[in-house]
């Protein structure tokens, strides 16, 4: 499938990890939601399974299990057997619309203090008018965070997301229009706007 394809649909993609319980208590549910209420108007939605942390969780391996059975895994399985949702370790629902991976490739970039900063710069545009203590704080976050990040994730660094749930919004005409963060309160009315939206 490719974002040309769905040119003349509004696009939802709905970023996610396998192991991430916030994604399959309050994200997840929400795109199901939207699918089946706006599907026949003209909304698309797309899963897509992100690795930016816990990469030996958040595998294809372990998205093909979610998919076909419904089985979850890691902080996922803790969170959702504690709220009661899980048949015999199971979702008791499945994704109605397509799911894929995101391209996860080893981190090869070298650790310098150029790419410490501009990262930091990049996930805090209010970094230069910090105090010098927490600006030193915030590279030490940043460099450890850093440090561990071994592999990847195409689609999440290229639209800079900061970690998920997460979802990218696109018009009819392909142009992005929306990247949200975390729960959303406005997602819904975001998709009403550019589906009435001729063009």
């Amino acid at each position: 499938m490719s974002l040309t394809d769905l040119l003349g649909s509004v696009v939802l993609v709905e970023v996610f990890q396998v192991n991430c319980p916030g994604c399959f208590l309050y994200a997840l549910p929400k795109a199901i939601q939207l699918h089946e209420h706006y599907h026949d108007k003209g909304l698309k939605i797309i899963g897509l399974a992100t690795a930016f942390e816990d990469y030996g969780k958040n595998t294809l391996g372990n998205l093909q299990r979610l998919v076909e059975s419904g089985e979850v895994i890691g902080e996922t399985l803790k969170a959702l057997t504690r709220q009661g949702m899980l048949t015999d370790g199971k979702l008791e629902w499945r994704l109605p619309f397509p799911v894929g991976m995101d391209r996860v490739q080893p981190e090869t970039e070298p650790l310098t203090q150029e790419r410490i900063l501009g990262y930091t710069r990049h996930c805090l545009p209010g970094f230069d008018g910090l105090s010098e203590e927490r600006k030193e704080a915030a590279l030490n976050q940043i460099r450890n965070y850093l440090k561990q990040k071994t592999m990847k994730a195409e689609t999440f660094e290229r639209f800079a997301l900061q970690g998920t749930p997460s979802s990218i919004l696109f018009d009819r005409n392909g142009h992005v229009q929306d990247i949200s963060f975390g729960q959303i309160d406005h997602q819904e009315s975001l998709i009403e706007k550019y589906l009435a939206s001729a063009d």
